[in-house]
């Protein structure tokens, strides 16, 4: 016989009822019209904090780069409509999240291939790891991509991704809300009836008209909930890094950080996921702390650790890691020369528009936490 009161605590304000007989027969009761007693499950489904199903986790380029890679010869684009390899979070395999409600994976492209247009209810972006000539057009507009450049393709947007005929083989990290839209069960997919969707702008042309700081077009309309700044260029961004880490100190808990915003309204690029890029200076090593909302990070220059939970995860370029809500977290740059840079998707809209966001910073040992063995 299954227990009904194995959330039971014995704190004041807090569901304490035992087991009896004449309780467990109404529990059978009560199920048999489709109900439940609150008090069996009501510490389980209010926990004192957060409890993340995610674990922290950290996938390594080095380790996953031929599987990758070794796909083009076991799939076509047209067969598995995106060659992707996806990251599998064990605490999250029943929604195929790597973090929380996000979804990540590598996709893999040929010079001279084409995936098919498509678009979803699913928010998505693309960090670009490796190759040259690799395209994405959105709802007509084509942006041509480099590394480390990051690219969104909004919910409801037409789209699809490509590698030039003169390119190389590219790889690139995609990031999605599709646990998040499966959850709130609203997700629609839908494929181009043609396939492919013509270019109908010029090449770069969001980038060029939404892409310059401190400035907008002047007549300039946007009014989708998504930035118009389609691609955000890794060479703007690595300078904007340096420029800020020459007039400040940065934050204790994240080093000098610019977060990725809508030129519009300077808010996040999209309503469902927010993406930042910090750097860490040589040798530089954060304070911990923790907060509501998953954060999922890509390693794009430099090497160093984190520790998260108290576990340590020592990474290098192209690694990918993740730090689950409410997990304490810090970082270090190992280089005494050389600065460290991480791209980071999160979902930090979501908890911020529905109030759910909360920080804490870690208080003992000068905010640095022990590490296990």
């Amino acid at each position: 016989m299954s227990r009904h009161d194995q959330y039971r605590e014995e704190v004041a304000g807090r569901a304490n009822v035992e087991d009896t007989p004449e309780l467990v027969a109404y529990y059978g009761d009560l199920k048999k019209k489709g109900a439940g007693a609150l008090w069996t499950v009501a510490n389980k489904i209010e926990p004192w904090e957060p409890v993340s199903a995610s674990v922290p986790m950290l996938w390594r380029y080095a380790d996953l780069r031929a599987d990758v890679l070794r796909s083009l010869d076991l799939v076509t684009p047209e067969k598995a409509g995106r060659r992707v390899i996806y990251l599998d979070n064990p605490g999250r395999s029943d929604v195929a999240a790597a973090v929380g409600w996000i979804y990540a994976g590598l996709q893999v492209m040929r010079p001279g291939e084409r995936a098919s247009a498509h678009r979803h209810s699913a928010s998505a972006i693309r960090f670009i790891m490796e190759g040259t000539g690799a395209y994405t057009v959105v709802d007509g507009h084509k942006m041509t991509l480099g590394a480390n450049d990051f690219v969104l393709t909004p919910n409801g947007t037409w789209h699809e991704h490509a590698v030039a005929e003169e390119g190389s083989e590219c790889i690139w990290q995609d990031g999605l809300d599709i646990p998040f839209v499966n959850a709130m069960e609203a997700n629609f997919y839908e494929v181009h009836p043609d396939l492919q969707q013509a270019v109908t702008y010029p090449v770069n042309d969001m980038t060029r008209t939404w892409g310059n700081p401190g400035l907008t077009p002047g007549g300039g309309k946007w009014e989708k909930g998504y930035s118009p700044l389609f691609k955000y260029e890794w060479e703007r961004t690595h300078e904007a890094l340096f420029n800020l880490a020459g007039v400040s100190d940065g934050s204790p808990h994240d080093g000098i950080l610019m977060e990725y915003v809508n030129p519009v309204t300077n808010g996040p690029v999209m309503q469902t996921l927010g993406a930042s890029m910090q750097m860490l200076r040589p040798g530089e090593r954060t304070r911990a702390h923790r907060h509501t909302g998953s954060y999922l990070y890509q390693v794009c220059k430099g090497s160093g650790h984190s520790v998260i939970n108290g576990q340590r995860f020592d990474w290098s370029e192209r690694d990918i890691f993740c730090v689950p809500s409410w997990a304490w977290h810090e970082h270090a740059n190992d280089s005494s020369s050389e600065e460290a840079c991480l791209f980071c998707l999160n979902d930090l809209p979501v908890m911020r528009a529905l109030g759910l966001y909360r920080e804490e910073a870690l208080a003992e040992n000068d905010g640095h936490q022990p590490v296990a063995a």
